[in-house]
């Protein structure tokens, strides 16, 4: 495997698990769900942050950024609040709590969207499952 293997099979997956986050009751929206988790998974890495820094960090221009941020609002997954220091800055963070939409996001399946990928979604799912634990961050 070489580099450019390892990013399409990164794309791949990132697709199948798109696949499996259900999209009932979100309605249309202008931004894909993988840029909101892409989002959402910043903020959580960088509470306190701006949706320029997000931007910044993700590569995402702004305007995708606050696409996310109100689609993420509005799911109640994250709160805003003015920065104490600049009032002109919105901060974000993570809701303490996950909303609905992100315990159903969590709770969703994978082994149909695995099943759809793949001819043998046990072993995908146990490889899976090993190749997060082997990459596990050790912070």
């Amino acid at each position: 495997m070489n580099v450019d293997d390892l990013f399409l099979l990164g794309v791949r997956l990132q697709k199948i698990a798109e696949s499996a986050i259900p999209a009932e009751g979100i309605g249309d929206r202008p931004t894909s769900t993988r840029t909101v988790l892409i989002v959402a998974a910043d903020i959580r890495d960088h509470p306190g942050t701006t949706v320029t820094e997000v931007a910044r960090r993700t590569g995402l221009v702004q305007s995708q950024v606050s696409n996310c941020v109100a689609r993420l609002r509005s799911a109640d997954a994250l709160i805003t609040e003015p920065d104490p220091t600049d009032g002109r800055r919105t901060l974000l963070r993570p809701s303490p709590e996950p909303s609905a939409r992100m315990r159903a996001v969590r709770e969703a399946p994978i082994a149909p969207a695995l099943a759809a990928a793949t001819t043998d979604p046990t072993e995908a799912l146990a490889l899976l499952e090993r190749l997060e634990a082997l990459l596990r961050p050790t912070d």
